[in-house]
């Protein structure tokens, strides 16, 4: 099974074109489910695991994969899908997401398919506001189009353990945090659970938050504040922005206000539950002035102090 990604090394190259690949699953359905390739490591098949005591009811225990522990997690239970499908035979994704790497269990994986952010979607306002989705998208299957349903995996992640929203007295004790109070960032994630982390992070210091679910909405509105006049970084301290999203991811969201000569000093941080070299290299490519991953409470902070420091020195420079 491993051979299905044996060239996920080579695909990486879609990152930053606006394109991604999928790997197509079934959880013992007539759904099909997927995720973003290069969030995983390996495809296996089901492996025999321990059970833990105490753990969570989505956990069904833990297995040693490459020298370490990880958590095998039931996917189809984690979304509250009714019944339990059996599950003999079928596979697990080992994935990585926020410096984390962890198992879910499936039914059946499919295959990769390679597509565009521009074909991917929000799911529906009809589905709710519990849903488990980031996206979705249709997909040629078997000479027929089927609609896929991208999971919202950090909804799942946070679901089972907690996302942390304290920052360290070290951190609250810079002397520039107090400046930070009544200033505005805008945050761009596909993932509400993500959105909330930060909003619930950087709330605490008086901060306004403006949120945009993908990276298209986000041009818009940066545009719209420069087409009425306005100075964007007089609108907002900063922007944090996810690299996937639905319509345009955030690397080309950040390529797009470089090219804006009236919003290219916009100081932006990519804010991803993608870890790794791959992405320091691309932020450097595209013009991120930071690259962070995802639900590291301190480190929020820290970035937007930065920013506070770098405009307040700008601003004590003489004419």
């Amino acid at each position: 099974m491993s051979s299905i990604l044996e060239s996920v090394d080579q695909r990486t190259k879609l990152v930053g074109e606006n394109r991604l690949e999928l790997l197509l699953f079934k959880l013992g359905s007539r759904h099909t489910f997927a995720i973003n390739v290069f969030k995983v490591k390996e495809v296996i098949n089901m492996p025999t695991f321990n059970q833990m005591p105490g753990s969570h009811s989505h956990i069904c225990g833990v297995i040693n994969y490459r020298g370490a522990s990880i958590p095998i997690i039931d996917l189809r239970g984690a979304l509250r899908m009714s019944g339990r499908d059996n599950l003999e035979g079928g596979n697990v994704i080992i994935t990585e997401y926020n410096r984390t790497v962890q198992g879910f269990m499936i039914s059946q994986v499919m295959n990769i398919v390679n597509t565009s952010w521009q074909d991917i979607q929000p799911p529906p306002s009809t589905v709710g506001k519990n849903n488990y989705l980031t996206a979705i998208t249709q997909i040629q299957i078997d000479d027929k189009k089927e609609l896929v349903e991208i999971i919202d995996v950090e909804k799942v992640l946070a679901e089972i353990v907690d996302y942390d929203i304290d920052i360290s007295e070290e951190i609250l004790a810079d002397e520039v945090t107090p400046m930070l109070e009544g200033h505005t960032i805008l945050i761009v994630d596909d993932s509400r659970t993500a959105r909330a982390q930060i909003r619930d992070t950087l709330g605490q210091l008086g901060l306004h938050i403006i949120e945009q679910e993908n990276g298209l909405n986000a041009l818009k509105l940066l545009k719209s504040w420069a087409d009425d006049g306005e100075k964007v970084t007089d609108k907002i301290l900063m922007m944090f922005t996810d690299a996937e999203m639905p319509e345009m991811d955030g690397y080309r969201l950040t390529a797009e206000v470089r090219d804006d000569p009236r919003m290219d000093d916009l100081f932006i941080a990519l804010n991803t539950s993608l870890s790794g070299n791959f992405n320091e290299a691309m932020t450097e490519k595209v013009g991120c002035n930071r690259f962070i991953s995802k639900f590291q409470p301190d480190m929020l902070v820290e970035v937007v102090q930065q920013r506070m420091k770098e405009l307040i020195a700008a601003q004590s420079k003489p004419l």
